[in-house]
């Protein structure tokens, strides 16, 4: 509910503004903002049980991006080498919790070394067989792509060792650490179908291996940028408890040619479904309001008419809700916080359907 409107606002702005700072500026603004909106989102997986979103994922890309910040942010003291297989296989992941998993590998290497160091990167290729899976518990054979981090710090001790992914464990003073990084990295490699080997002794630095199941595929065909796609007039209603979210999800559809009106809560949704039943072509609306939650507002809507589109918007939706959600009949789901581009696409898809 805080980042949508930040992040549609920011997209309208772009569209608009053309002198040459607000065009630098802008892209930043929206590219923090849904990287805050996948960490939120990640957040909520690990408690309530919503998957990440998965893809076929190129990790070189991850990795040259995490050396960027690495240069601009870490000390010059720590000299930093990357090395990438140049046929790196694909992986299925969610590329925000994966770039997690990569960030937390290497400030915990630079905080290992307060006096400067070498931090290496490898990404390389492995494949895993029966004498190798025998041998080591968590590993299944076939194809796995394996990225090291390797420090020449301070090390840990064994006593440490045991310890290091249990959750809120540090060893770090109090505000330099909150105990969360490992336990989120073990976590999310876990969710990924993979494992971790760590290798370390005092005063000789240490060494993080993330294994992640691969495919045999050394490149990824790149998405094309599609255009947003249109509307014709429609009319559609949006229910939101949030006026924020009310008002910027109205502008973008009037903004590609949809019209739109909107409701506070689920009570007066179905007043105005009522009013303008045979003009509205589609509902959006949230599934936690005040009044009259989303899956009852769906029901009652579904009631007054059972063809109804209706597409259901949550920010806090666990994997089961949206399960009774598309039972209850609903045509497509659309996690907050929302791109103009997916609020469109999405719109379009369900608008296509029968």
């Amino acid at each position: 509910n805080v980042l949508a409107p930040i992040m549609m606002t920011a997209q309208l702005l772009e569209s608009q503004m053309h002198d040459e700072r607000s065009r630098r500026l802008l892209p930043i603004l929206i590219s923090n903002a849904k990287r805050g909106a996948s960490l939120v989102n990640q957040v909520l997986s690990f408690t309530r049980g919503v998957e990440g979103e998965r893809t076929l994922l190129q990790l070189k890309h991850l990795i040259i991006e995490i050396q960027q910040i690495i240069k601009e942010t870490f000390p010059k003291s720590i000299e930093v080498t990357i090395q990438i297989c140049p046929t790196l296989w694909t992986v299925s992941g969610d590329a925000t919790q994966l770039h997690q998993v990569l960030m937390n590998l290497c400030v915990n290497a630079r905080d290992a070394m307060p006096n400067g160091g070498n931090l290496k990167i490898l990404a390389e290729n492995l494949v895993v067989d029966e004498n190798y899976a025998r041998m080591n518990i968590d590993a299944q054979v076939g194809f796995y792509v394996v990225i090291t981090v390797t420090d020449t710090g301070i090390g840990i001790t064994p006593e440490i060792l045991e310890r290091i992914f249990e959750p809120f464990f540090t060893t770090k003073e109090t505000g330099k650490g909150t105990g969360l990084g490992l336990s989120t990295v073990i976590g999310i490699i876990k969710s990924h179908g993979g494992f971790v080997k760590v290798h370390s002794k005092p005063g000789n630095g240490s060494q993080f291996q993330v294994y992640l199941p691969a495919q045999n595929i050394t490149e990824t065909i790149e998405e094309v940028e599609q255009s947003l796609p249109q509307g014709n007039g429609e009319l559609i209603l949006v229910v939101d408890d949030e006026a924020p979210i009310r008002d910027i999800t109205k502008t973008s559809l009037e903004n590609h040619t949809y019209q739109v009106i909107t409701a506070k809560d689920g009570i007066e949704a179905i007043a105005l479904y009522v009013e303008h039943q045979d003009k509205i072509s589609l509902v959006l609306t949230d599934m936690l309001m005040p009044s009259m939650d989303g899956m009852t507002t769906i029901k009652t809507l579904q009631k007054i008419n059972p063809n109804v589109k209706i597409i259901a918007v949550s920010g806090l939706a666990t994997t089961e809700k949206v399960k009774a959600a598309y039972d209850a009949g609903i045509k497509a789901f659309l996690a907050k916080p929302y791109t103009a581009n997916q609020l469109l696409q999405i719109i379009s898809t369900v608008k296509s359907k029968n």
